[in-house]
């Protein structure tokens, strides 16, 4: 529930209240899991993860009118992933587990539909105290991300985005208070941008969840 806004050609904005509903139906099994959504507007989502093997995965991705299949395929110390969609999309990804702290990744995609390609490089590392991420892609893109553990109630993060292409340039710094039945998370960036996250146990299967 919420408003609308329309663009007009004066300086004022018009806004129109507007609901929206949503049915679901869920089928889970150990190795099937349905899931479907219908909402009033006319979307309509579904999504479908059948576990052939212990290690082999079979989902799909759909948003609206695209429909996307991943190929998921979990080793001993590695994990890799194949992509098909519509509209000519390829993907894969592997990563790679190469000291028990120490991890190594990589993907690659290809969307014949718009001719786009891209090339990326990932890296994580993490002990019981802290993990720390980096990821490098052809598009432009160059994240850095950072976790660090203060106590068994209270973590401490900041993250990086930087992209080459455009320029573009953010970080953050955020905190994750978890309480003896509820969860305060919250962060603020360099645009200025202040958000909080409130989730509260208020008894077995029903929590009260505000955000800002």
């Amino acid at each position: 529930m919420g408003p609308t806004e329309i663009p007009s050609q004066s300086a004022e904005t018009i806004k129109i209240p507007t609901a929206h509903y949503e049915f679901g139906a869920n089928f889970i099994d150990p190795n099937l899991m349905l899931i479907g959504r219908v909402l009033t507007d006319g979307r309509v989502n579904a999504r479908v993860k059948w576990d052939l093997t212990d290690n082999l995965s079979l989902t799909n991705e759909p948003h609206m009118s695209h429909g996307m299949v991943n190929f998921d395929y979990k080793g001993k110390d590695y994990r890799s992933q194949f992509q098909m969609g519509n509209g000519a999309l390829f993907g894969a990804s592997y990563i790679q587990s190469v000291t028990p702290h120490l991890s190594l990744a990589g993907e690659v995609f290809w969307a014949g539909q718009h001719r786009k390609s891209g090339l990326g490089y990932a890296a994580r590392y993490e002990t019981d105290k802290m993990v720390a991420a980096g990821q490098v892609a052809s598009t432009g893109m160059v994240a850095l991300s950072y976790v660090q553990k203060v106590s068994e109630k209270v973590s401490l993060a900041s993250d990086f985005m930087y992209n080459y292409m455009t320029r573009d340039v953010t970080a953050s710094v955020g905190y994750d208070y978890i309480l003896r039945q509820c969860r305060l998370r919250g962060k603020i960036d360099s645009n200025g941008c202040t958000t909080a996250y409130l989730e509260e146990r208020l008894n077995m299967g029903l929590n009260f969840i505000l955000s800002a």
